[in-house]
Formats: structure tokens, C-alpha cells, sequence
């Protein structure tokens, strides 16, 4: 994986340097979640997820080296803390219910995500950016897509009315948080 250089302040829109801000913000909040699946399945003496956690955990840490290497630490999110927590609760309490709970709620996060990396890339193709910044989103992009696909595909169809309002929560908290991180 090449490691971009780190840009200079003057470099990023305003715009990009919010977009930014919500990205080291939420691959913090991703590096929580399997933090805390991780130590749920320790806990639980589950490998299989204690294995799951550990592989999406080291490309959410890569991401977040990524990210910050294009942030100025002046604009990182001021909610670190609070980020941290919420992550590591959400894949904790997943995990007490088990590798379903766990897959799909991942599917759910992965799911924003997505979609959030993708306005990011459809700007940048519009308006342009720094060199380097577009290939990291596509490729982050890219490992978001299959840790998706991978827990869509381990959490299966059947899911009941607690686990749909849970990944509905999940989504929504995601989204209000990415909302919250390009503003503090």
C-alpha cells in the first residue's frame, strides 16, 4: 500500500477538509467496532469472530493511517472520545448476541459507508483534488464494499424485527455522526 504525503492545509477546499475530518472520524469508529467484537469473542472463546475482527480491524487501522496522513491533526474531530466509545459499543453488543448480530450489523455500517465514500469520490471527479486523495478514497471504497458483501453474505436473509431495527439504528447512527464530525 503506498502512503500518500501528507498535504498542507492550503491544499484542501474547506469542503474537503470537512469530508476528511467525518472520514478519520468514522475509520476511528470502525477501528472501535472491531476492538470491541474482538473483545467480546475473546471473552466468548469464539475464533471464528475473534479471527473476523482481527483481519477488518487491520484494514480499518491501515484506512485510519491513511486518512490522517491527509488531515492536519489541527482539524481532527474534537469527538475522538466520544467516537471511540460509540464503536467499540457497537460491535460489542453485537457480539454478546452473537456472529449474526455481529455480520449484519457490520453489513449495515459498511453499508453507509459505501455510499458515503462514494459522494466523496463523485465530488472529486466533478471538482477535482489533490493527487493521491481520489485513489485512497476508491481503494478504502473498495475494502468497505467486501467487508459488506463478506458480512452480508455470513449474516444471511433471515433476520428478525430486533435485528432490522438495530442495523436501521446503526445506519442512522452512522449517518448522524458523519453529520456531526464534519461540523466538530
Amino acid at each position: 500500500m503506498s502512503e500518500p504525503k501528507p498535504l498542507l492545509t492550503q491544499h484542501l477546499s474547506p469542503h474537503l477538509l470537512r469530508e476528511l475530518r467525518s472520514d478519520h472520524a468514522g475509520e476511528t469508529g470502525a477501528v472501535y467496532i472491531y476492538k470491541g467484537i474482538e473483545a467480546v469473542a475473546q471473552w466468548r472463546g469464539d475464533l471464528e469472530l475473534l479471527s473476523f475482527a482481527r483481519a477488518h480491524g487491520a484494514t480499518e487501522a491501515d484506512h485510519l493511517t491513511e486518512v490522517a496522513l491527509w488531515l492536519p491533526a489541527s482539524q481532527k474531530s474534537l469527538l475522538l472520545g466520544p467516537w471511540r466509545l460509540a464503536g467499540w459499543m457497537t460491535g460489542a453488543l453485537p457480539a454478546l448476541l452473537g456472529r449474526r448480530a455481529v455480520y449484519a450489523t457490520i453489513a449495515a455500517v459498511e453499508t453507509f459507508v459505501d455510499q458515503h465514500y462514494q459522494q466523496q469520490i463523485d465530488h472529486l471527479r466533478e471538482w477535482g483534488g489533490p493527487p493521491g486523495l481520489l485513489p485512497l478514497l476508491i481503494r478504502c471504497q473498495a475494502d468497505e464494499q467486501h467487508h459488506r458483501d463478506e458480512s452480508a453474505a455470513l449474516a444471511g436473509s433471515k433476520r428478525g424485527v430486533f435485528l432490522r431495527a438495530w442495523c436501521w439504528m446503526v445506519g442512522f447512527g452512522s449517518a448522524a455522526a458523519v453529520v456531526l464530525a464534519r461540523r466538530v
